[in-house]
């Protein structure tokens, strides 16, 4: 990849986080750290999901959340009530279709931001 595929790739990764960060926020949840933060696996989680739509702009929200699932799982991570990095513990460790409509849309917004980016870039 060349640098400017991957400072546009960043940039996605980085913004799609912050929105998922906004959406998180007005759901209650002050969990997410803004970007600058964010520990190294948590930049490499959003890194990896936009990479994988930078790849395959169709890619779906249900596919976005079984490539971070499998990912997350390949790492040693485990289905948890809450959401414990220490632990590696994460309550979305589940099929899509489980998930709650709230935790479904950021996987949509994330989608949504990378496409974006994407699309701007490519007119510029």
């Amino acid at each position: 990849m060349d640098n400017k595929t991957m400072a546009r790739l960043l940039a996605a990764a980085h913004a799609a986080h912050e929105a998922n960060r906004a959406y998180c926020l007005l759901m209650g949840d002050d969990s997410q750290v803004p970007w600058d933060l964010a520990p190294g696996w948590q930049k490499n989680s959003a890194v990896d999901g936009a990479k994988a739509i930078f790849e395959n702009p169709a890619t779906t929200p249900e596919q976005s959340h079984e490539g971070w699932m499998k990912v997350k799982l390949a790492d040693g991570w485990v289905y948890g009530e809450t959401k414990d990095a220490d632990a590696k513990a994460h309550p979305c460790l589940v099929e899509y279709w489980l998930l709650p409509k709230a935790q479904r849309m950021k996987d949509h917004i994330f989608g949504a931001v990378v496409r974006a980016m994407i699309e701007n870039t490519d007119r510029a």
